[in-house]
């Protein structure tokens, strides 16, 4: 197993790192147990030694059943991260409250790595006045937790403003070679590279997109390494990044974990070659975009409330990954039916102010047509 200093910290993290959201289900939607305690022992048997749960994962299952699993084994020998759910705070009582539970939960004493939960910029001016930053500094000096970072999604101008409020010991942004221009993005990595935070990764693989591409775009990476899974490309993008200390993964299969484990025993950066490969399969998907749309919301509001980047979103992606559950899924769930397309009553207004020039009328059409046709 690869391994990284965390300097700062004076520690070293498996780069692999297991993401405990992802857990293999029964079929009334619980934990399969059995299933997913043979995942864990087998990725601690083999190096691994960062377990990344939370609050509300698994409806609020996966730490319970996470602090058990672990509790067989000696604590010195890994690292616990969970988080507190900034949007349930209102209080910092709630915060005191949720983290007791935590522990209780956990079974443990005290917490490796404790994260604020998925931050933007109005959410942490949230935690700032009701004294939550000054709450999890006083769990630290207690001894409850040992490190302080936070979990992050949201544009790069919030990013640099809530990395630079104070110095933190760690911090978690999204990125893979796909959204290397998306939220943090790689402005972002540069940002923590230069700061010496410690970087983790989540989201290495995209929910998985990047792990079932087209057939028409893997001729790049088959050409190089057909024996080499899609996941591997995507997990080797990010560890080729040396600020990037550790890389979760939502494993929910023996399999996956197999694999994984495979890319990170004798793990080794992407070469200049394999650098162009990854580049060519990017152009690849995004060439399979259905519009242009950038998100820049400038054609919102819409009149009649209809979401139309984030239509536009959700049709883009299946564009490019024909990822068809998971576009169902957040059709028929993330997205509200009153901001679908169907609503769109042609008035225009957006289209007179649209920079990249869309026909978003016509586009809202057969979006609706397209997603309600998904099987």
């Amino acid at each position: 197993m690869e391994y990284r200093a965390m300097e700062n910290l004076g520690i070293q993290t498996s780069l692999l790192g297991f993401g405990c959201m992802r857990f293999p289900l029964r079929r009334n939607g619980a934990i399969n147990e059995e299933r997913a305690e043979e995942l864990i022992d087998l990725a601690y048997k083999n190096g691994v030694n960062y377990f990344d749960t939370a609050y509300v994962y698994h409806n609020g299952e996966s730490e319970e059943f996470t602090g058990r699993t672990l509790g067989k084994y000696d604590r010195s020998t890994y690292y616990l991260a969970t988080k507190l759910p900034c949007w349930m705070v209102k209080t910092r009582d709630d915060a005191k409250r949720i983290f007791e539970e935590q522990l209780s939960r956990l079974n443990k004493d005290y917490i490796d790595f404790y994260l604020l939960h998925s931050l933007n910029k109005e959410v942490f001016e949230k935690m700032v006045s009701l004294g939550i930053l000054e709450f999890c500094e006083s769990l630290k000096a207690a001894g409850k937790i040992k490190y302080f970072g936070f979990s992050f999604h949201d544009s790069f101008d919030s990013f640099s403003h809530i990395i630079n409020y104070r110095k933190w010991d760690f911090c978690q942004i999204q990125l893979n070679y796909m959204d290397t221009e998306d939220q943090a993005g790689m402005k972002g990595y540069e940002l923590t590279k230069e700061l010496g935070i410690p970087l983790i990764v989540m989201e290495p693989v995209k929910g998985g997109s990047l792990a079932k591409l087209p057939g028409s775009v893997v001729k790049h990476f088959s050409a190089l390494a057909p024996e080499r899974s899609l996941a591997s490309w995507a997990f080797r993008f990010v560890a080729s990044l040396p600020n990037v200390k550790l890389i979760l993964s939502g494993m929910s299969h023996i399999k996956q974990v197999e694999d994984n484990l495979r890319t990170f025993d004798t793990f080794t950066p992407l070469s200049v070659t394999e650098l162009v490969a990854v580049e060519e399969v990017k152009k690849a998907l995004q060439k399979r975009i259905k519009n242009g749309c950038t998100a820049c919301a400038y054609c919102m509001p819409c009149p009649v409330g209809v979401d139309i980047p984030g239509n536009f979103r959700i049709w883009n992606n299946h564009g490019i990954y024909l990822n068809h559950g998971e576009s169902k899924w957040l059709w028929a769930s993330d997205m509200e039916d009153k901001k679908k397309a169907k609503n769109c009553i042609s008035c225009g207004k957006c289209e007179t102010v649209c920079p990249q020039k869309i026909n978003i009328r016509d586009d809202l059409k057969r979006l609706q047509v397209e997603l309600d046709g998904l099987r």
